[in-house]
C-alpha cells in the first residue's frame, strides 16, 4: 500500500503564482490607500461654506465628521493590509509562504489565493479562536 507524501513546501513555479498574486493586490491596495488619503486632504482643505443655512450647516458637518472617521478607519485597515502582504512577499522570497504557524502543516492553494497574506490554515486559525474562548 502505497502512502502519499505530503507536501512541505510549494514549487518555485508555485510561489512565482503567489508572488504575482500578492503583487497585484499589493498594488490595488496602495492604489486605494493613496485615492483615500488624497480625499481625506482634499476634505480638510473644504471649509464647508458652501451652505450657510445653519440646520443643514450642523447635519452636513456631523455626516462629514462620521465619512472621516470611516475613512480614517479604511486607511488604517488598508495599511494594516500592505503591511500584511508586504511581510507575504517576504516569506515567498524566504520559501516558507504558504505554511501554517500554528498546525506548521501546508495552508491549502485555494486558501492562499483568496487571503494571500494569511499565516493560518484553517485547522490553525480553528485552534486559535478556540485558545482565546478558553481565556
Amino acid at each position: 500500500m502505497e502512502e502519499k507524501v505530503r507536501k512541505r513546501y510549494y514549487s518555485m513555479k508555485e510561489r512565482k503564482e503567489f508572488r504575482q498574486l500578492i503583487i497585484e493586490k499589493l498594488e490595488k491596495a496602495k492604489k486605494n490607500l493613496a485615492l483615500l488619503k488624497e480625499s481625506f486632504s482634499n476634505d480638510q482643505n473644504n471649509n464647508g461654506t458652501d451652505d450657510t443655512y445653519p440646520t443643514f450647516k450642523a447635519f452636513e458637518e456631523g455626516s462629514e465628521t462620521l465619512s472621516k472617521e470611516q475613512n480614517a478607519q479604511i486607511m488604517e485597515h488598508l495599511q494594516k493590509f500592505i503591511q500584511s502582504l508586504n511581510s507575504a512577499l517576504i516569506r515567498v522570497s524566504n520559501k516558507d509562504y504558504g505554511i501554517c504557524r500554528v498546525t506548521k502543516k501546508l495552508i491549502p492553494k485555494e486558501r492562499l489565493i483568496a487571503v494571500p497574506h494569511t499565516t493560518l490554515s484553517i485547522e490553525g486559525k480553528r485552534q486559535v479562536e478556540e485558545s482565546k474562548k478558553n481565556f
